[in-house]
């Protein structure tokens, strides 16, 4: 079983502004996260440590804030506590084929995302496979189901739990146009807002499951205004619905980040964890593990969850401190990649709340009828380094698959995500929103777990946040 190394030691790679041809030449090489900045020409660290703003984080949300700082003329430096690029999407391959340890696929109608797909004329396409039949829980256990009934089913209970979308996010993008209905929903975790539909015992469980594998674990995490404002930004409709799943850019995400960086024309520092950030009211210096650096601004592009990890004087603004300590990313999210064969293997897979394996969904068929199906658990129980323990837990949901090889990311252990996509909890969105978005002195936060529209699992609500950042920066300076 291989699985990718999430370490980030090393000394820390400097580099010159990055070479467009240089860049381009490693990216189309190698396809892989890591290849744009593990091409940059080092030099000393102490070389130069003052610049125009500092950006913390080299994923979709620090690269777009800085170039955007970089076309209204400013120097931006970034640092990025990763031996790569990208945070919470990385892309790599598995079995031979380009896969994405983390976020996957854009949307069409992503008005964030889309702008930056047709600036740097990239297309979507759709998975190469559908499934050919459905397993869902039972009260009497896992069953397999006709997959255009289960999915008909499906479709229908969805549109039952967010029968109220259009009252809640009239205008999606906008999640407090209307604050006196969303004021009593955003009380309510997934559990309980499907425990009180009526439905049978199974159609439960069916919208359990899918709640308990977004909410990371537990369908009581959740927020119900959370996924209610996904559904509602996807067009109140399981078609919308399901096309989130649906599409990935062409050449990965790393080929989008790629284009966005190299217009960036940013420094970059890998391998630098940030540990501190002092604001003196006229300057920021910004500690890392093996350097310092001082500039008039700063935007910090990590998830939420990571901002506990960071010392901040003065210290985080109530807003920022309660999220952060609440957490917004969801945890225990482990992301599998699987290579499997048998009658199930190209079933769409849902476990009930609990099971070690939430979901399994095929992606890809090689060459020797084997499948690659994206795999997600939420139970620390399940240790995905152990083919044996993988094979018994997609066994129980999947009966009759035969899982070959495993490559996974913990992102919930990872020291730097500290969880997976973001997701609101009950009463997150009220207690938050606006003031989290908020600037923080000469400090500006870009992540999707803050975006207004596409916020938490989505790569649109990322680019949203890194371009508000941008503006509330140069704003202030």
């Amino acid at each position: 079983m291989s699985r990718p190394d999430t370490s980030a030691s090393g000394e820390p790679r400097v580099g010159t502004n990055i070479g467009r041809r240089t860049l381009l030449k490693a990216f189309g090489a190698t396809a892989v996260a890591g290849a744009a900045a593990t091409t940059l020409g080092a030099r000393p660290a102490s070389a130069e440590t003052s610049y125009d703003v500092i950006v913390i984080g080299a994923g979709f949300a620090g690269v777009t804030a800085a170039r955007e700082l970089r076309a209204a003329g400013r120097r931006p430096l970034i640092l990025e506590a990763r031996n790569r690029i990208g945070g919470r999407t990385w892309t790599t391959t598995f079995a031979g084929k380009q896969i994405e340890l983390g976020g996957q696929w854009l949307y069409p109608t992503q008005v964030n995302a889309q702008a930056e797909l047709t600036r740097y004329g990239i297309d979507l396409v759709p998975g190469e496979i559908a499934p050919n039949q459905a397993f869902y829980p039972t009260p009497a256990g896992q069953a397999a189901f006709e997959i255009g009934a289960a999915t008909t089913q499906f479709n229908a209970l969805m549109s039952t739990l967010f029968a109220d979308s259009r009252q809640l996010f009239p205008r999606p993008y906008e999640p407090l146009s209307a604050r006196s209905a969303v004021s009593q929903a955003d009380t309510l975790s997934l559990r309980t807002k499907i425990n009180s539909l009526p439905i049978t015992a199974q159609d439960k469980m069916w919208l359990l499951s899918l709640a308990a594998s977004y909410s990371g674990g537990s369908s009581d995490r959740g927020g119900f205004t959370s996924m209610a404002q996904w559904w509602a930004l996807a067009g109140h409709t399981p078609a919308g619905w399901e096309s989130l799943t649906s599409y990935r850019p062409v050449g990965g995400m790393v080929a989008l980040l790629t284009r966005i960086l190299l217009d960036a024309q940013a420094q970059l520092v890998l391998n630098s964890p940030v540990t501190r950030i002092v604001d003196s009211g006229s300057s920021v210096t910004v500690t890392t593990t093996t350097a310092t650096y001082t500039a008039p601004r700063v935007v910090v592009a990590v998830p939420a969850n990571v901002w506990r990890t960071i010392s901040f004087s003065p210290g985080l603004p109530a807003a920022h401190a309660a999220a952060t300590q609440a957490g917004l990313g969801v945890p225990n999210v482990t992301k599998m990649w699987l290579r499997v064969s048998g009658p199930s293997a190209q079933a769409l897979t849902n476990g009930a709340e609990g099971e070690q394996i939430s979901l399994i969904l095929p992606q890809n068929q090689l060459s020797n009828g084997d499948i690659l199906a994206v795999g997600f658990s939420e139970n620390p129980s399940l240790d995905v380094t152990n083919l044996s323990q993988v094979q018994a837990a997609a066994q129980r949901v999947a009966p009759g698959i035969q899982v070959k090889s495993v490559i996974s990311q913990p992102w919930g252990r990872d020291p730097y995500s500290l969880g997976a996509w973001g997701m609101r909890g009950p009463n997150q969105l009220l207690q938050q929103l606006p003031a989290v978005q908020q600037p923080s002195g000469r400090l500006a936060f870009a992540t999707a777990d803050i975006a207004s529209g596409w916020n938490g699992a989505f790569i649109d609500g990322a680019i949203e946040s890194g371009r508000t950042a941008a503006r509330q920066t140069l704003a202030t300076s």
